[in-house]
């Protein structure tokens, strides 16, 4: 195309030089610029290109090479980035879990156990609540509220968490909230691990008479309110073995794969029992029992001795219950975590 342009140039070259009918100066210097820029860079540049010269061109130039190669690069790099960023997001929700989270939420869960049975104390026994023959009800007071809370708050999702385990998962409705996507950071063996029936029969006829008084006030609903919160603060400490057992497995699976493929309970118990560890946490528990539990008043010391729940029960929840259930929700999940 160069060069058809630059032969029709030497073809008005005598135009070019005489302009009929002759032109005012001015116009006439526009047309000598315009000439020259016709007659000169023209053939100039179909030469080049002639002579297989191609730096100038577009679609060859190093220039534009370099700089689509640039934008290419940048936008494979931002690519690589965006891919790279999303990998990482999904690698933090998948292999975000640390023992150190862990134990965090476990020690925050501690002060959820002891004010919830704080504020179960406030109320005596009220054994009527839990007679299973209450007319109209086919079931205790509790039970009853029980299931009715928890069929409540599966509707608002509270059962999509997987830190949470109903009492009565039988017949539970959907959820009627937009599904969120919670981390997989567990193995689906997971779901099949609910230790709540002997959670149930713990709370009622073992914890409970040791730190309620006897007695009947008529506050039944209220009694079974604070059960409510007692059992789901107990559960989720309890099943929180399940967190407990992958961080684990994560960091010294070469020590937890044999005991599992042998399917050898007494092995994993020995390598998720640290002695210290746990009677760190019962007099941990004990003293927090002290601090939220005692009597504050101004202008004297209070009732040095004296509080809403003894420690010591507290601690024995932890030492009796609590820790031996979490470590058996740990066994169960790793006796699954190869399936």
């Amino acid at each position: 195309m160069s060069v058809l342009c630059s032969l029709f140039s030497v073809l008005l070259l005598p135009c070019a030089l005489r302009p009929h009918p002759p032109l005012p100066f001015v116009p006439f210097l526009l047309y000598c610029i315009l000439s020259y820029i016709l007659f000169t860079l023209v053939p100039v540049l179909a030469l080049l290109e002639w002579f297989g010269c191609h730096k100038f061109r577009p679609g060859k130039s190093s220039l534009f090479s370099s700089l689509l190669s640039t934008v290419n690069c940048q936008r494979t790099s931002v690519g690589e980035h965006k891919m790279a960023a999303t990998a990482a997001s999904s690698d933090n929700l998948n292999d975000g879990l640390t023992l150190q989270m862990v134990r965090d939420s476990l020690i925050r869960q501690e002060d959820t156990i002891v004010f919830s049975l704080i504020e179960r104390a406030r109320f005596p026994l009220n054994s009527p609540a839990y007679d299973p023959s209450t007319p109209g009800l086919c079931a205790s007071l509790v039970e009853f509220f029980v299931q009715k809370t928890e069929a409540l708050q599966a509707t608002a999702g509270r059962y999509e968490n997987p830190e949470e385990h109903p009492f009565f998962p039988d017949n539970l409705p959907p959820s009627l909230v937009p599904h969120f996507k919670y981390p997989e950071v567990l193995h689906p063996a997971a779901m099949s691990i609910n230790m709540n029936k002997v959670i149930w029969d713990m709370y009622f006829n073992k914890l409970l008479p040791l730190f309620v008084a006897p007695g009947d006030d008529g506050n039944y609903a209220s009694t079974a309110a604070s059960d409510l919160e007692c059992l789901q603060a107990i559960s989720r400490r309890i099943h929180y073995g399940k967190l407990v057992a992958e961080v684990k497995f994560r960091n010294e699976q070469k020590d937890y794969e044999p005991p599992i493929r042998a399917q050898d309970r007494n092995a994993l118990a020995s390598l998720l029992t640290f002695a210290d560890v746990e009677e760190a946490v019962k007099k941990r528990v004990a003293k927090k029992a002290m601090t939220f539990g005692q009597e504050v008043k101004l202008g004297d010391n209070g009732d040095k001795g004296k509080y809403k729940v003894d420690p010591a029960v507290v601690s024995g929840l932890y030492g009796d219950w609590v820790i031996p259930l979490t470590k058996e929700v740990e066994i169960e999940y790793l006796l699954r975590r190869l399936d």
